[in-house]
């Protein structure tokens, strides 16, 4: 970063993935969106990980959604939308995917894929969805039953309800389903060696970047194989609308494949024990919501306005241009933070408060602007059916059973544990 960049005196860091494994650094947030609502953030080397050149950190709502509107300065395709920078040999690979494109273009793939994710198909699959929340919960409270009264939630229950919703309305055979776990946990949990393991080391020593091509190909060579199945056996899934759509083409269809298998299947798996661990630390909400006082509708939107299931999301300037009285320039990244926008007091009147009755309640946990997410529908039905059915099938007091663990990351709102006391009456 250039010099004219660097601030009169440090702020607090909010980059460092550790920080996110501990907690969701809330007064770190609040502080920044009160004295320096974008602020200049160090880039360090941390797990590995080269240093990069820094980025404004941008917290407050009003500037959160005015980046993620405005692409033709804020753009996604410039440097991709993770805070890293990709190794520059990746980046024309990367800015194939829908995620790391700038209107007109954007706009061409988003039609594309709409027409597989259409709302008539995914609420073909509520009654398939509905069943599994069903069988899922039910065996994980009989087993704590049979055991000491516990269980993980997030390994016997959220984990498997996001992966065999997704796989469901992709068309993936059962046989390969524990293939797309292995992929979201690799490219998503890439920051955390519990989640990808020891990292694959490149020609220079460092890891190797999960967003890469080589690291991928893998998981489009099963894309391909599988587009071929469906042209053979067409079916109402999407992956079916994809490999038959004339106008998509091979790589078009690669990128569609890993967006869809990665932030369609961690989207709810990070939502969904985000917002049962919520209800367990909030009893009077939770009663509320079993006893019908609240409706599901507006329980769902409050639990991901207090835990959104992405943390951030990167663009870079196009242009000299000034957010909240900052100058920022040409080629600079900016970090949009997505749990502080949803946490400002200028907004969201008592924002730790979990009302579950909130409205309106214009929450960025699903983004805002071009990029809004395309299955926030999907991602709906399932954590409104996943909170029906536990409300039905869990104690009527959730009790914790030790801390939740969370993952590691700056990007994913993550939790790869969730003890729960789900045994009793």
């Amino acid at each position: 970063m250039s010099a004219h960049a660097a601030p009169e005196r440090p702020v607090l860091d909010v980059f460092d993935p550790r920080q996110y494994g501990r907690d969701i650094p809330h007064d770190r947030y609040r502080h920044l969106r009160d004295h320096h609502p974008v602020a200049w953030q160090e880039e360090p080397e941390v797990l590995g990980w080269p240093a990069g050149p820094g980025f404004w950190a941008v917290t407050r709502y009003e500037d959160v959604v005015r980046v993620l509107k405005d692409s033709s300065t804020y753009s996604s395709y410039l440097g991709a939308t993770q805070i890293r920078d990709p190794d520059p040999a990746d980046l024309p690979f990367i800015r194939r995917m829908m995620l790391n494109q700038d209107p007109p273009h954007h706009r061409r793939l988003r039609v594309l894929v709409s027409r597989a994710f259409t709302p008539r198909r995914i609420d073909r699959f509520g009654t398939v969805v509905r069943e599994r929340a069903r069988f899922l919960l039910t065996r994980a409270v009989a087993g704590a039953r049979a055991a000491d009264g516990t269980c993980d939630l997030v390994t016997q229950v959220t984990d498997d309800y996001a992966l065999l919703n997704l796989t469901d309305l992709l068309g993936v055979p059962d046989t390969d389903r524990a293939l797309l776990l292995h992929w979201t946990q690799r490219v998503i949990g890439y920051q955390d060696p519990d989640e990808s393991g020891t990292p694959a080391l490149g020609p220079d020593g460092r890891p190797l970047d999960p967003r890469s091509p080589s690291a991928l190909r893998d998981m489009f060579d099963y894309a391909h194989a599988l587009a071929a199945h469906k042209r053979r056996h067409p079916a109402d899934d999407v992956m079916t609308a994809l490999a038959t759509d004339p106008e998509l083409t091979g790589p078009e269809l690669e990128m569609f494949f890993f967006l869809l298998v990665v932030a369609g299947n961690d989207t709810v798996r990070s939502a969904a024990p985000g917002g049962l661990h919520l209800l367990a630390e909030n009893p009077e909400a939770y009663r509320r919501l079993r006893d019908g006082e609240v409706g599901f509708a507006t329980t769902v939107d409050e639990l991901l306005r207090r835990h959104p299931p992405v943390l951030t999301f990167r663009r870079t300037a196009t242009q000299d241009t000034e957010l909240a009285g900052t100058r920022i320039r040409t080629g600079d990244k900016v970090v949009v933070f997505h749990a502080s926008a949803n946490h400002d007091e200028r907004v969201f009147p008592a924002p730790f408060t979990l009302n579950l009755t909130r409205t309106p309640n214009p929450h960025v946990s699903f983004g805002d602007g071009p990029h809004v997410c395309l299955g926030a529908h999907f991602a709906r039905l399932q954590l409104r059916t996943l909170y029906e059915e536990a409300c039905r099938l869990l104690p009527p007091s959730l009790e914790s059973a030790g801390s939740p663990a969370r993952l590691v990351s700056n990007f994913i709102n993550g939790l790869k544990s969730l003890p729960m006391r789900v045994g009793g009456a």
